[in-house]
């Protein structure tokens, strides 16, 4: 089943923290993205948004964690990350002057 999302809505965010900072430098990056995106529209979606090449994209559902308050517990939200790895001579400036801390 094909939906009929753009570019903009496959890709929510980027995810920077401090596991995803050390994948820029073997030249992965991290993105959440729309939930029943499949490998193939992530691809598309970060060629036309970032106008680079895509050699493999990974993906992966993150579950939501249990989180109290006095005695009350929910759940936060459940997501879909995807790590896209660019071919060797590709970047994203997007993500040059990101750092963690400071």
């Amino acid at each position: 089943m094909s939906l009929n999302l753009s570019n903009h809505d496959i890709i929510i965010r980027p995810v920077i923290t401090e596991k995803s900072s050390s994948l820029m430098e073997l030249n992965k990056y991290t993105f959440e993205v729309h939930k029943s995106a499949n490998k193939i529209q992530i691809r598309k979606a970060v060629e036309a948004v970032f106008n680079v090449q895509v050699q493999s994209v990974n993906t992966l559902n993150v579950k939501g964690k249990m989180r109290r308050r006095g005695m009350a517990k929910g759940y936060t939200r459940s997501w879909k990350k995807a790590i896209v790895q660019l071919k060797p001579d590709q970047r994203i400036e997007f993500f040059e002057g990101a750092s963690i801390g400071g």
